[in-house]
């Protein structure tokens, strides 16, 4: 009787500790998140599997109900209850695919693996352990995915002690030898201190503040300027005017976070901004489920809220370049990354308006995930925050 639920609640505590460690926003620590495939495939029953399974997913997302409520400025069930239902579709694809037979755990974790970088599963897709392959392969591109995965049916296989010991040696050699991903050359991310007042202050002043630090940032050869998420608020022909203006006689592009309102909602842009002309660079391809994309909301005579382009512009051409963009949510995703990159992008841009994540590890984790894949297919990456 005693081993029937010392063995389960050893794991659940171990699966609490690897999703707390692995994504704690350092990126060498993500390799740490390959600990939960083992202690899946060590689950004797079905019910263990599932409580194995929550455990890392709400330890690796334990951030989520403190934002939320910030967000919301509203207590702390909102976000629970949010923390709760996002982890319902990686508990359920896990669950489901747990088997007694060893010899089909393999296969059937390689397909939850699989469910959870698609849409729709894929929309809550966060604390992935594919994203460990930058760290453990830095440079190797789809070969170093095609391995990791590999990895990942060999640690829940017979195989696990040879896998696992080939994986930390490779985790060491890298830990060794590493390097942060590149700064494009020319570019520079502006990273703002601003709080919630971005994309709400949409003052005259505000926006004169924000075009000075652009024109600081943007000498010593520096010709693109990069601004966080929603940090120019509504983009209407008033503020293009403006800094297209505030441009004039400087050899400066700015992409900068902005919303484009129309009849079913609104787009979270980022918008490219010169000299000569400004267009819209990019839609974002996944907004956040809940507190921004609701597609629901049209069943009872709303709006959706943000809409979520989810297969479109992957990659956007930008001068004589390609750039793979990431908003804020995108970044904790496999599936936007992975679609961008079979594009051959030349740089990634990732901003994002974490404000709300004041006393979380989530713009740390973001900044990981992204370093992470920029490190696995060798690209430079360039980042744009508000706190």
């Amino acid at each position: 009787m005693r081993h029937d639920w010392v063995w389960p609640t050893l794991l659940i505590i171990a699966s609490v500790g690897v999703g707390s460690v692995a994504w704690s926003g350092h990126v060498l620590l993500l390799p740490v998140a390959l600990g939960f495939p083992v202690l899946w495939s060590l689950s004797r029953t079905k019910k263990t599997a599932t409580l194995v399974s929550a455990a890392y997913f709400l330890s690796a997302s334990r951030g989520l109900p403190q934002g939320v409520a910030t967000f919301y400025a509203a207590d702390i069930w909102p976000g629970l209850l949010l923390w709760l239902a996002a982890s319902a579709s990686f508990v359920a694809a896990h669950a489901l695919l747990w088997t007694k037979e060893v010899g089909l755990r393999p296969g059937r974790y390689v397909l939850a693996a699989v469910l959870m970088v698609v849409p729709p599963f894929g929309i809550t897709g966060w604390a992935h352990p594919i994203t460990a392959a930058g760290v453990l392969f830095p440079g190797w591109g789809w070969w170093g995915l095609a391995v990791t995965t590999a990895g990942l049916a060999g640690l829940v296989s017979r195989l696990c002690p040879t896998v696992a010991m080939g994986l930390i040696g490779f985790w060491l050699w890298s830990a060794a030898s590493w390097t942060d991903p590149k700064l494009p050359e020319a570019w520079r991310g502006v990273d703002l201190e601003l709080g919630a007042s971005v994309g709400r202050d949409t003052s005259m002043a505000r926006h004169r503040d924000l075009i000075a630090t652009v024109l600081e940032r943007g000498t010593d050869g520096v010709r693109t300027v990069i601004l966080p998420e929603s940090t120019l608020g509504f983009w209407t022909p008033t503020v293009e005017r403006l800094w297209i203006r505030a441009l004039s006689g400087h050899d400066t592009t700015v992409l900068a976070g902005a919303a484009v309102v129309n009849a079913a909602g609104y787009d979270n842009v980022v918008v490219a901004i010169s000299a000569d002309s400004s267009r819209i660079l990019y839609r974002e391809r996944m907004p956040v489920p809940g507190s921004m994309w609701q597609p629901w909301q049209p069943l009872f005579g709303g709006n959706a809220g943000a809409q979520a382009h989810i297969f479109a512009n992957p990659v956007v051409a930008l001068g004589s370049g390609r750039v793979a963009v990431l908003i804020c949510y995108e970044q904790l995703l496999v599936w936007p990354v992975l679609q961008s990159m079979l594009g051959s992008p030349d740089v990634i841009v990732a901003v994002g308006n974490g404000w709300w994540t004041k006393g979380t590890s989530i713009v740390a984790i973001q900044r990981a995930s992204t370093a992470a894949w920029a490190k696995l297919f060798s690209r430079p990456v360039v980042f744009s925050f508000n706190t």
